[in-house]
């Protein structure tokens, strides 16, 4: 247990970080979801084209806040992508 002051306000922000970013990470996990349910229902091209770039943009957004690597965040866009135009 930490016994210094600045260590247990270093404890209650790591806390508190730690809920953020699972929750940014729950939330780009559900547009992910979403988008593939679309895929697997055969959705119209529009409603996939704008279902694709919200995710694209869920995903880029947690690049930029740290909670993903930008190489995972481009190989899941990719994943993405491919099952899009393998859908037929």
């Amino acid at each position: 247990m930490a016994s210094h002051e600045s260590a247990k306000k270093s404890v209650r922000k790591a806390t508190r970080q730690r809920l953020v970013n699972q929750s940014r990470i729950g939330r780009i996990r559900t547009f992910i979801k979403k988008l593939e349910k679309l895929i697997l229902n055969n959705s119209a091209a529009d409603v996939l084209s704008s279902a694709f770039s919200s995710v694209q943009k869920e995903v880029m957004k947690g690049v930029t806040k740290g909670v993903l690597h930008k190489n995972s965040a481009a190989r899941k866009m990719s994943r993405l992508s491919k099952k899009m135009k393998d859908r037929k």
